[in-house]
């Protein structure tokens, strides 16, 4: 299997340490994603779109662990149900607001990725496709929300320090 990347998404974020963990907590940041010029053409049609979800490669994570402690808690969790950006295969999903379209460049808000990030793909986010009213959010629940107020620490940064390892 392999996968290249049709873009770059260009952000504020050159370090993980501080940035928002979801485009929930990244209100009103704005980014760039530089579509390749071989794939300009995929962009027709896309303006009319409010939202658009960003499929991309966590290209600084480095390794992975199935147990971790994610953000939004302090207790060891099943890595798959989280969204820690360590992962076997380290792809990221995003949903961020379009702003524009202007030739090969998108303009983007709410972004949450660092500056550099290889795009894999993009889709139109469409409500009655994406948003479900009958939910569960499992161990959030318990822990409450504060994706706004949250911002990334060292955990998961990509010299593993911080790195919790959650096996001991």
């Amino acid at each position: 299997m392999e996968f290249r990347p049709i873009g770059i998404i260009h952000t504020p974020f050159s370090r993980p340490e501080g940035m928002p963990i979801q485009p929930a907590g990244a209100g009103g940041i704005r980014g760039t994603v530089e579509v390749f010029q071989e794939f300009q053409d995929g962009l027709s049609d896309l303006d009319g779109f409010s939202h658009i979800i960003l499929l991309y490669h966590f290209h600084r994570s480095r390794d992975f662990q199935l147990r971790v402690v994610p953000f939004l808690d302090t207790e060891p969790r099943g890595l798959f149900a989280t969204r820690a950006p360590r992962r076997p295969n380290p792809i990221g999903l995003s949903v961020v607001r379009l702003c524009g379209v202007d030739g090969c460049l998108l303009e983007i808000e709410n972004v949450d990725m660092l500056d550099g990030t290889p795009l894999l793909d993009i889709k139109p986010y469409v409500p009655e496709f994406d948003r479900h009213t009958d939910i569960r959010t499992g161990w959030l629940e318990r822990v409450g929300r504060g994706v706004t107020q949250h911002r990334s620490d060292v955990r998961f940064s990509e010299d593993g320090k911080g790195l919790i390892d959650a096996s001991s």
